[in-house]
């Protein structure tokens, strides 16, 4: 039996260990030597790009905001589903994790990186989401394992109440988010549904008709104005 071989190691902003790893062809982000994500398992990472792509108009040049690069397959999938006039931003913290999928020695995404209509910023996906002025049409978040963060603790400011209205405010009146998460979460669908989303919660097989099930948060923005976040919070730092 093949072993899993290390490529490459970095530590995230908390001091954990991030690993990239190679099996027979197949690629694995571990942190803390617990896996993240792996290229055998990225269709509910495709579904989200699909279902969050899914209303965009090619006359009014979307504008797209991915938090969390990954192995590039939402990446891939938004180029596939959005339209040609659409512009992608992509937030990567882990530079380690922008290197590896730009390496063209391996099978990653250093090709869906080149096209023009992409652009990747070594940020925070939400100091995009709170300087934003203009609005997105659509905002596809898969920065963590979901509403109980795994790799960065910073990650939960994502997702508390301060944090979604952020992203409520960032996108435009009818545009929507997409919440990655690898396990269910009513409260967090209820919390959605409190900043003033229209929530829709859908679960998706991670490889094909095969794996475990993912849950995948959908929330469109109406075109009212946000309700005022219980408490203020400070951004993160970069």
């Amino acid at each position: 039996m093949k072993k899993w071989n290390l490529i490459s190691e970095s530590q995230t902003p908390d001091g954990s260990v991030m690993s990239l790893y190679e099996h027979d062809g197949d690629y694995s982000i571990r942190v803390g030597g617990i896996e993240l994500m792996s290229t055998r398992q990225h269709s509910s990472e495709e579904r989200m790009a699909e279902i969050g792509c899914g209303h965009l108009k090619p006359q009014a040049k979307p504008r797209i905001l991915i938090g969390g690069l990954g192995f590039g397959y939402t990446l891939k999938a938004a180029l596939k589903f959005a339209p040609d006039t659409a512009s992608i931003a992509v937030a990567e913290l882990m530079q380690a994790v922008i290197d590896w999928n730009r390496n063209p020695d391996l099978p990653l995404a250093s090709d869906a990186l080149a096209d023009r209509r992409v652009r990747l910023v070594n940020k925070d996906v939400m100091s995009l989401i709170s300087a934003e002025r203009i609005g997105y049409d659509t905002i596809l978040l898969d920065v963590d394992n979901g509403p109980r963060a795994l790799s960065t603790e910073g990650n939960s400011d994502l997702y508390d109440d301060v944090g979604l209205h952020q992203v409520y405010g960032a996108l435009r009146p009818g545009g929507c988010v997409v919440f990655w998460s690898a396990a269910a979460s009513p409260a967090f669908a209820k919390l959605m549904g409190k900043v003033g989303f229209e929530v829709t919660v859908s679960r998706t097989k991670s490889n094909g008709m095969k794996g475990s099930w993912h849950t995948l948060f959908l929330g469109r923005r109406g075109h009212g104005a946000p309700q005022v976040a219980s408490e203020g919070r400070k951004n993160r730092k970069n």
